[in-house]
Formats: C-alpha cells, sequence, structure tokens
C-alpha cells in the first residue's frame, strides 16, 4: 500500500491533527470569547475525536479480522477503553466533578448493555428474526460484571472516607485478580466460550469480507497508536472548553461522563450493529458485554491508582438510583441471554432501560 494510499485512508486522522493544532494556538483567545464560544469549539473537539475513534476502532476491526473471536472483539474494546481513560485521566487532573468516575462508567454500563446491545438485538430481530450466540460468554461476562460493579460500586457507599484508602487498594488488586483470570478464560482454555460456529454459508462471506482487507498488521497497529495520542491531545483541549461552557450554566452534573461514554463507545456502536444486521449476534454480544466488563474492571483500578497517588479520593459509590438501574439491567441481561438466541423484544426491553437512563440524567438523577 502507497504512501499516498495511507494519507488518503486516514484523512480523518489527518484532519484531527490539524484541529489539534489549531486548537493548541487558539485556546486561549477561545476561551477569552465566554462560554458559547467554549461550548462550540468543544462540540468541533467531541466530533473530532469520534471521526478519529472511528479510524482507531477500523484498525481495530482489522486486526480483529485477522486473529478471529475472541480475540478481535477484546482489541476493540480495550482500544476503546484506552481511550475512555486518557480522556478521565485528562479531565480528573482539571476542575472536575468528584464523580465524574463513577457517573462515566456507570453511563458507559447504560450505553453499552442498554443503548449497543439494546438496539443491536431489536435492528437484528426486525431482519433477522431470533439471532442465535453463545449462551456461555452472556452468562460469563454478566456475572463478572455484576461482581466488579458491586465490589466497586455499590460496596463504598458503606465504606468509612477514613479507611477509604485501605479499600481502594484491595478494590485494584481484586479488579486486576477478576481481570487476570477472564483474560485467561478468554485467550485459553475457555475461548470457545466466547466464539460461535456459523453456519457454512455465513462463514463464506466472512471469509469474504476478511479477505477484502489488505491493510497490514504493522500499519494498523501503528494507527492505532498514533490515534489514542491525538485523541488524548484532543480531549485535553475539550476538558478545557467543557469547564468553561458548562461551568454556572444549569446543564446536568452527569453530561461530561456522557460524553466521555459516548466518545469512547461510538466506534463500538457501529461495528456491533454492522454485526447484528449481518445476523452474527456473538460479535455484538461479546462487543457490548466485553466493552462494559472492560470498562469497570480496567477503569477502576487505573482510576483508583490515580486517586491513592495524588491523594484526592473521589466518589465511586453509586447513587440509590443508578443502583436500581444497574440492577434492573444486570437482571433483565440476565434474563435475556440465558438460551443462546436475541430476538426483537428483548433488544427492545434494553433500549427502554437505554431511554429511562437517558429521562433520569435530564432529570439530574
Amino acid at each position: 500500500m502507497g504512501t499516498s494510499t495511507i494519507l488518503k485512508e486516514e484523512r480523518f486522522l489527518l484532519v484531527a491533527l490539524a484541529i489539534a493544532v489549531v486548537a493548541y494556538f487558539s485556546e486561549h483567545a477561545i476561551l477569552e470569547m465566554g462560554r458559547g464560544a467554549a461550548i462550540i469549539a468543544a462540540v468541533a473537539l467531541i466530533a473530532t475525536i469520534v471521526l478519529a475513534s472511528v479510524r482507531v476502532a477500523h484498525h481495530a476491526e482489522v486486526l480483529a479480522a485477522k486473529v478471529g473471536d475472541p480475540y478481535g472483539t477484546m482489541i476493540l474494546t480495550l482500544s476503546a477503553v484506552a481511550v475512555e481513560v486518557i480522556i478521565l485521566a485528562i479531565l480528573m487532573s482539571g476542575e472536575s466533578s468528584p464523580t465524574l468516575v463513577r457517573d462515566t462508567i456507570y453511563s458507559a454500563v447504560m450505553l453499552d448493555i442498554n443503548g449497543i446491545l439494546g438496539l443491536a438485538a431489536l435492528l437484528g430481530g426486525l431482519k433477522h428474526g431470533e439471532q442465535s450466540y453463545n449462551d456461555d460468554s452472556g452468562k460469563t461476562y454478566g456475572v463478572m460484571i455484576l461482581t466488579a460493579m458491586g465490589i466497586s460500586m455499590i460496596v463504598p457507599e458503606f465504606i468509612p472516607d477514613a479507611k477509604w484508602h485501605y479499600y481502594s487498594a484491595f478494590t485494584i488488586c481484586a479488579m486486576i485478580a477478576l481481570y487476570a483470570l477472564f483474560l485467561r478464560m478468554q485467550v485459553g482454555q475457555h475461548s470457545y466460550f466466547f466464539s460461535y460456529s456459523y453456519p457454512r454459508t455465513e462463514k463464506k462471506k466472512e471469509s469474504e469480507q476478511e479477505g477484502e482487507t489488505d491493510e497490514s498488521t504493522s500499519i494498523s497497529i501503528a494507527t492505532i497508536l498514533v490515534g489514542v495520542v491525538i485523541i488524548g491531545a484532543l480531549a485535553e483541549f475539550m476538558a478545557a472548553f467543557m469547564n468553561v461552557g458548562l461551568k454556572d450554566s444549569g446543564a446536568p452534573p452527569a453530561i461530561a461522563a456522557i460524553v466521555v461514554a459516548a466518545i469512547s463507545a461510538a466506534p463500538e456502536i457501529l461495528t456491533a450493529l454492522r454485526a447484528a444486521l449481518r445476523n452474527r449476534m456473538q460479535a455484538t454480544v461479546n462487543i457490548a458485554m466485553g466493552a462494559s466488563l472492560s470498562t469497570v474492571i480496567l477503569t477502576v483500578p487505573v482510576m483508583e491508582a490515580i486517586a491513592l497517588y495524588t491523594g484526592q479520593p473521589f466518589v465511586m459509590a453509586m447513587s440509590p438510583v443508578q443502583t436500581v438501574m444497574v440492577i434492573i439491567t444486570l437482571i433483565a441481561a440476565a434474563i435475556n441471554l440465558n438460551d443462546g438466541e436475541t430476538n426483537a423484544i428483548e433488544g427492545m426491553t434494553h433500549f427502554i432501560l437505554f431511554a429511562t437512563f437517558i429521562m433520569l440524567t435530564g432529570l439530574g438523577l
């Protein structure tokens, strides 16, 4: 593949890099122009970050096609979590809400399970009827998400402030242990939990689609790394503009958390919907549930470690409304993902839960 072809295909990343340079030189001038200019600049940067994230996701998909499931979806979810952690770390270094990390993780779980999986199962069900997948994956993801969120976001409500250091350190160790075992299962002796054997005709179509991708592995890896760096730079400027634009504006406190969750999930949404419409529900389940698990189990220890290092604790315990929504979501997922088939009704139940989440956020709850 020639240099000109690569540059043409990566025009979104080149545009993102150019906008990052412009933001670097014009940051102070825009901030001095007031709230309106700051909000416009923040929206422009959010759109740019989403475009850059789409390119990162594309190359993650290229690698995924080469290595197959479950390795492929793991690459995609890890790249999304990396983007999320970078943005969160940058936002936390500024004047951010102490509940930002909690609200972002909660928003990501609502978006991944109820938004992505719900919409994908709804549209896929309307097109294909019942869509099959390996029910072992749904059960494994569900119980691990429940355990991880329970330990890191429900139990902290009962931990005294004077002892948060000890429990925070325990949480870091627990999350690392959970993920280490999960990773060993996903790529080791239980990898069949996260894969599904499609009919021969579908396999032929998938192999033809994979054959159309001629990007080299090294180019994809390099582009992912460059894309994450560019996204990090854009996120730093976006944080500054959002702080000025939303300050004393009356916007819901969790708006920044939803923005971060939506940015990191944008590429996953496109990939999961494409998979569902191609009747490949296993990939959709892996992406939606895997992204939720990775968000909790990887974001929590990184942010907890930063809090311990800086000595600035943040609120991880979910509010009562958030706790109820998470419990309803995980119960619905446990029931819907128990039989190895999804349909439009199951998708609609999750999508209604997602609409409820949006409504509650709009009400400031």
